[in-house]
């Protein structure tokens, strides 16, 4: 079995006036990713999706330009098993025989951003045409499934103050959650304002309901210390990316500040990094995107480290369904994991581009049975949405 063809596409999504939200990242219009297919000289297809952008917006003309005209070239001819292999070469770049010769890496210099973004597609996809190609789901290939529905939380939670508990009570009526994460941080203004929503939300709630919220990076390492002053009275299951990636030692001060447990990680890419975050002693909480750190195969990587350092796991999913069913195999798979990221914001991306249908029930998710990542990609739908790159 050997790869045939690789093709990716902008795929831009509207998303309804009536269901769009603001944010930090601005009025969210439209969902985009990169949406790659690799086929096999035998006819099994793989489905990957690469991530470069804030959120679900953005602007995904380079990585798949570089998708189509310089990842996707030196894969014909491959063996598409060879999944280990194909992602060192493709790190390590012209050095990647030096490398294997050697055993250590010796990536090229471009070796984060969009170059790992686009193995992450190739990755995921690759796993997909494995599991097919052995007639077993992916969790499967990678070690088993430790349960057959995983926890889910809803992430969503933009509302103000004085509507976020209708909204948040309303994800509750949507699939029985009884976890759930809302938005804080630079759309708010200063910290005492999203500490009033997140108080109201909380008092909406009730305390047996866990709830966490998410900065996006935005706030500096002083405002993000207020925030968990006026905060750290509510119970909060986690603080996600109170400030930027860039700052772990900010990161790390800011959890030795309190209580509330951090969470990061959706805007790093590859093992090198979460390792930085574990011995910083900057996190609790691991949260890589398998669109942008890596693929499956680095998110088992991060989430073995950790498990070596006693701290738990719960990927970033708000993606499109490549990227989510990889965190769903990745979850059932890794000892760390605890939760799964469910969007309650407008997703085409998962809802409307693939066949099956996704969905919380009881606060929880299926983890799919089907082989490979388990979903049936509707390419007329993706025709009808794609932008050539």
């Amino acid at each position: 079995m050997r790869i045939k063809t690789v093709q990716a596409w902008w795929v831009r999504i509207p998303i309804e006036a009536a269901r769009q939200h603001r944010s930090d990242f601005g009025q969210v219009t439209t969902f985009d990713a990169a949406i790659l297919r690799i086929e096999t000289d035998d006819g099994l297809v793989g489905w990957g999706e690469g991530k470069n952008a804030a959120g679900s917006t953005g602007s995904y003309g380079a990585l798949v330009h570089m998708l189509n005209h310089e990842v996707g070239p030196q894969l014909i001819g491959c063996d598409p098993a060879d999944i280990g292999v194909i992602w060192e070469m493709l790190y390590n770049g012209v050095r990647h025989d030096s490398a294997a010769q050697n055993g250590h890496a010796m990536p090229q210099l471009a070796r984060r951003g969009i170059s790992v973004a686009a193995i992450s597609a190739v990755d995921i996809a690759l796993w997909d045409i494995l599991g097919k190609s052995l007639g077993v789901p992916v969790w499967r290939l990678l070690g088993g499934r430790k349960l057959d529905r995983m926890p889910a939380y809803a992430s969503g939670g933009w509302a103000s103050a004085e509507a976020i508990g209708d909204q948040l009570k309303s994800y509750i009526a949507k699939g029985g959650f009884k976890a759930l994460k809302m938005r804080i941080g630079a759309m708010d203004g200063a910290p005492h304002n999203s500490a009033a929503r997140v108080r109201a939300a909380r008092q909406a709630l009730g305390p047996e309901v866990d709830l966490m919220v998410d900065a996006h990076g935005t706030y500096t390492v002083a405002e993000a210390k207020r925030f968990i002053h006026l905060a750290g009275d509510l119970d909060l299951a986690w603080f996600e990316e109170p400030v930027i990636a860039d700052d772990k030692p900010g990161m790390a001060e800011v959890r030795a500040s309190g209580s509330i447990p951090i969470a990061t990680g959706e805007s790093e890419a590859t093992r090198y990094a979460f390792r930085d975050l574990a011995t910083l002693k900057a996190a609790d909480i691991f949260q890589p995107d398998p669109a942008f750190c890596g693929g499956i195969s680095e998110a088992m990587k991060i989430g073995t480290i950790a498990s070596a350092f006693n701290l738990r796991f719960a990927p970033h999913l708000w993606a499109g369904a490549p990227c989510f069913f990889a965190g769903l195999h990745v979850c059932a798979a890794s000892p760390a994991s605890f939760t799964v990221e469910y969007s309650l914001g407008a997703n085409p991306m998962i809802h409307d581009l693939i066949e099956e249908t996704v969905e919380a029930k009881d606060g929880m998710i299926a983890i799919p049975e089907q082989p490979g990542l388990g979903f049936t990609l509707s390419e007329r739908f993706l025709e009808a949405h794609a932008l050539r790159g």
